[in-house]
């Protein structure tokens, strides 16, 4: 006779543990795409002549929209990523810079080194007076993360 009061076993068991279904075979064999970083394309960056050379104007530019992956497990980093230059000669054309930044999407590369590898190819592109790359990734597991890089060297 059921009297509709569960017993100290099924109390036992959580609702959640009953329900949830056994890994399939598909489940254990995914695998997420992680490219290689040297797939990043900085051929993407562009940019025109700064009209204004002997007069000091700092540039920033910033993207929420900044997406690698993991390289160890493969899940996206979602990041913002903030620039801060001064241009001598070129400036940076923003359309290529988001193309640059797309290229990232697959890319296993972790956040420190992403941060120094944009920084680089930016300063190759354009050969600023200074540089400041910040990326900010939202948080994971808990834990949140800034990275900030300059060229030349140390911030004075």
């Amino acid at each position: 006779m059921h009297t509709g009061q569960r017993t100290d076993k099924q109390a036992a068991r959580s609702p959640a543990a009953e329900e949830a279904p056994a890994p399939t075979r598909a489940a254990k064999e995914f695998r997420l795409e992680v490219r290689d970083p040297r797939e990043v394309r900085p051929d993407l960056l562009d940019t025109f002549p700064y009209e204004y050379p002997g007069s000091p104007a700092t540039v920033e530019i910033s993207t929420e929209e900044f997406t690698a992956v993991c390289p160890w497990s493969g899940l996206p980093d979602l990041g913002t990523v903030i620039v801060r230059y001064l241009p001598r000669e070129r400036v940076l054309e923003l359309r290529s810079f988001k193309y640059y930044l797309l290229s990232y999407r697959s890319v296993g590369i972790y956040q420190e080194h992403a941060a120094n590898r944009i920084l680089s190819d930016l300063v190759r592109a354009c050969a600023p007076g200074w540089m400041e790359l910040e990326l900010d990734y939202r948080v994971r597991g808990g834990v949140h993360t800034v990275v900030r890089v300059r060229w030349p060297g140390a911030a004075p």
